[in-house]
């Protein structure tokens, strides 16, 4: 399959979720992407790139209202995001697995490192966000803006990365809620690689700091990148990415 292919997916209600997937070998690389973002995105380029010159399978999606993926960016919350992408893991992706989850995309990428812990061996996140909704965005809204989510269902929240404000549903808020993992260990013991800005506004460094604190892995380790913000996305920080994902590439292809 060609890099750069685009297929979709029925995921039964009728909404289209969007996928590339290239052929290699395992573990597969998944992307997941962060809030509001989506595959085309400069990371999961550099490491769509890496894949095929490295000839690793790699497995890249849009959740439901984000990117090419159909539904409403509105009517989607953290439990239906990771739905979408454990639909199309499951599908479309075989064997050994490591995540690469980028801010949202690593709250997802734990999620779902749960719900398959047979097949996920190892993680990869950056600027990982867990929690967020209830540890950083709830807390940051007015009172007003707090209200109107809760006596309107929705408030419209400007945005530093669009000119369209992004909507915030109360149903976000509140599943939100039931996907909270920093309260207790996360009993994930393979590899870990966590990759943070170390000017990061959007996600303090602390949060990646109570991660580490919260997972039962032995093999982990924290990069706090000097300079660096939410996005890591300069010349340097793509360099970091790809080398920690081959380096993890190397050692479970050692270990299997």
């Amino acid at each position: 399959m060609a890099f750069g292919e685009i297929e979709s997916w029925d995921r039964g209600d009728g909404v289209r979720l969007a996928f590339e997937r290239q052929p290699g070998a395992g573990p597969t690389f998944v992307w997941l992407s962060g809030f509001r973002s989506d595959m085309g995105g400069t990371k999961a380029e550099a490491l769509a790139i890496w894949a095929q010159d490295a000839g690793q399978s790699f497995l890249r999606l849009d959740y439901s209202g984000h990117g090419r993926s159909e539904g409403r960016f509105e009517d989607g919350t953290i439990g239906q995001w990771r739905d979408d992408a454990l639909a199309l893991i499951d599908r479309f992706s075989e064997g050994p697995l490591v995540l690469v989850g980028s801010s949202m995309g690593g709250w997802i990428a734990l999620l779902i490192a749960l719900a398959r812990p047979e097949r996920v061996k190892g993680l990869l996140l950056i600027a990982p966000a867990p929690d967020f909704t209830q540890r950083l965005m709830w807390p940051s809204l007015g009172a007003e803006a707090q209200r109107q989510i809760l006596d309107q269902g929705r408030w419209d929240m400007p945005s530093a990365y669009d000119p369209i404000p992004t909507p915030i549903t109360r149903a976000l808020i509140e599943d939100g809620k039931a996907h909270l993992l920093l309260d207790r260990p996360i009993p994930f013991r393979g590899p870990v690689r966590i990759l943070q800005g170390a000017l990061d506004p959007d996600v303090p460094w602390e949060v990646a700091v109570d991660l580490v604190r919260a997972l039962e892995s032995d093999d982990l380790s924290l990069s706090r990148i000097k300079g660096g913000d939410h996005r890591l996305s300069r010349p340097e920080d793509l360099e970091r990415l790809v080398e920690t994902a081959s380096g993890l590439a190397r050692q479970l292809a050692r270990a299997s």
